[in-house]
């Protein structure tokens, strides 16, 4: 009695049509002419009817091999174009890749590393949700996040170590011509400052300044009131890379950091990672190993 076929066999059978014989279709599949054989002999059970009158030389299609021919060439043609046209699919990596990032580094140091990644790679569409949020990434839909902790805790999430954040103290030029630069943590406490609400981890030298001319709850003022040179101010290093290197700011106090966490790429677990995925853990791993986001000891 017949049965439900494989519909895997498909393609050994339209390939021994094609070809003429299973050696020819053997050969077009890669596959051994075993194989073939075994899988037009299953399909033809599995139907119940002859699809191909066999000899030494080849093999020509029966009546109803015929029929089902005409049939399973388009349904292939068009799975074939189907899976093929699938962004996992394609040589390079492509379609769009939804990720959350913390608020300040992807409105800072991400912008210039995402825009380098989509001229890398032509074929993917970053959606980036700036968030401080810890989010749940399968129910929200993402396929990978940027978390800064001390350590990760949701453990059922892949995750690569991209680097530590190390906190700095910092002012502008303008600043330091002025006020002088500070000598140890004991000085800093005679200066102006900028300060970030978020300092419970500091020294108690550097918690509660005397002479906050700017107090806020956003690290992005901070940083632009520091480069006005309103005052000296604790920023992340990735904050302060670029301003250090054109200039506008300076390092304080240079033997003193402090790590705040380390910075984490996940991602959910899947038997087959998406490319675009594991393009952007590499890119961002590479990225991070020419400018780290660590400071150098003083």
């Amino acid at each position: 009695m017949p049965g439900t076929p494989d519909w895997n066999l498909l393609p050994f059978f339209v390939a021994v049509a094609e070809n003429g014989s299973i050696s020819a279709a053997a050969r077009k599949l890669g596959a051994p002419k075993s194989s073939v054989s075994r899988s037009v002999t299953a399909l033809e059970q599995a139907l119940g009817v002859q699809l191909f009158h066999r000899t030494a030389r080849d093999v020509q299609l029966t009546t109803a091999g015929i029929a089902f021919y005409e049939q399973a060439r388009p349904v292939l043609a068009a799975f074939r174009q189907l899976t093929g046209s699938l962004p996992e699919q394609e040589p390079e990596p492509s379609g769009t890749l939804r990720i959350t990032a913390p608020r300040d580094m992807a409105l800072t140091f991400l912008v210039a590393t995402f825009a380098q990644f989509l001229i890398r790679y032509p074929g993917v569409n970053l959606d980036v949700r700036p968030s401080n949020q810890v989010t749940d990434l399968a129910a929200e839909g993402f396929d990978a996040a940027l978390r800064l902790a001390p350590k990760l805790k949701d453990s059922s999430l892949v995750a690569r170590r991209l680097g530590a954040v190390d906190l700095g103290i910092f002012a502008a030029p303008n600043y330091v011509a002025q006020f002088g630069a500070p000598r140890s943590l004991a000085d800093c406490a005679k200066h102006r400052w900028v300060s970030f609400s978020d300092l419970r981890r500091l020294p108690k030298e550097l918690q509660d300044p005397p002479s906050p001319r700017v107090s806020t709850d956003d690290l992005l003022l901070a940083h632009g009131m520091v480069r006005m040179a309103a005052g000296l101010a604790v920023l992340p290093g990735y904050l302060a890379h670029e301003d250090v290197l054109a200039g506008r700011l300076v390092r304080l106090v240079p033997s003193w950091k402090q790590t705040v966490g380390t910075l984490f790429f996940v991602y959910p677990p899947a038997q087959h990672v998406p490319r675009k995925v594991t393009a952007l853990r590499d890119y961002l791993v590479d990225v991070i190993a020419q400018r780290p986001l660590a400071l150098a000891d003083g």
